[in-house]
């Protein structure tokens, strides 16, 4: 089910030092080389169900892409899910005024998979209203349009606390518009352990509300995610992260 929808530039600063002759290290930033640079979605369907959606997978870990007829009439989806690729199709056209509500079926490892995608007719409020995903019955899915001017950028994660505690830590960023969200799930938890999490970026920081004001989470080097910092049960969390999508 979708918990989150969003409508959510990046400089690498190298600092030299005043005091040495050579440069400080430079920690290697990563690309995601089969990852957009520019929005897919078409400016023609940026106030329409028409487009691309794109979000993060949990119960395991992965992503999701709708096209709804974003160039044409095709109609499809593509998720990963660790590592694997399944293609999904949709039997109900696109009308135009109306919203879109669709089951997306394909197979993953011989099972057949059923996701019931829904859009408004200008398309807000993109939902997973259901999912039949083998083996992931407490699969959690949260996806954001893309519009001409928001590239979405969807980022594969874990987080780890003193606690100690670990997990899964995906988010979906839209730098354009300076906004970040996604979901956080314990190793081994289900949907109810689910903790949504959003925020702001700016200058490749990632912050977000607590009860003592903004925390930066992490800190973007190109398609890569790392940060510590301390929440509200006095514990230190580290998140690292990569885009994937």
């Amino acid at each position: 089910m979708n918990k989150i929808q969003w409508l959510l530039a990046l400089t690498v600063i190298i600092s030299f030092s005043a005091c040495k002759k050579d440069k400080d290290p430079v920690i290697p930033g990563y690309t995601c080389t089969t990852c957009a640079t520019t929005p897919d979605a078409l400016a023609a369907n940026d106030g329409s169900s028409k487009g691309i959606y794109k979000g993060i997978v949990l119960g395991s870990s992965g992503t999701i892409m709708f096209d709804i007829a974003n160039n044409g009439t095709t109609i499809t989806a593509v998720m990963v899910l660790d590592g694997v690729t399944v293609n999904l199709t949709s039997s109900v056209a696109w009308v135009a005024g109306q919203p879109y509500v669709a089951d997306f079926t394909g197979i993953l490892n011989g099972s057949p998979v059923t996701i019931n995608f829904s859009v408004d007719l200008s398309g807000g409020t993109p939902t997973i209203t259901s999912s039949n995903i083998p083996g992931h019955p407490s699969a959690t899915l949260a996806v954001v349009k893309e519009t001409s001017s928001n590239l979405v950028e969807c980022f594969e994660g874990t987080y780890s606390t003193t606690l100690p505690e670990t997990g899964t830590f995906n988010i979906i960023i839209l730098r354009s518009a300076g906004i970040w969200g996604g979901v956080a799930r314990i190793t081994g938890g289900d949907v109810t352990d689910d903790d949504d999490i959003d925020g702001t970026v700016s200058n490749n920081q990632l912050t977000m509300q607590s009860g003592a004001g903004p925390i930066v989470v992490g800190t973007l080097n190109l398609d890569q995610l790392n940060g510590s910092f301390v929440d509200s049960n006095n514990s230190t969390v580290t998140v690292t992260g990569r885009r994937t999508l």
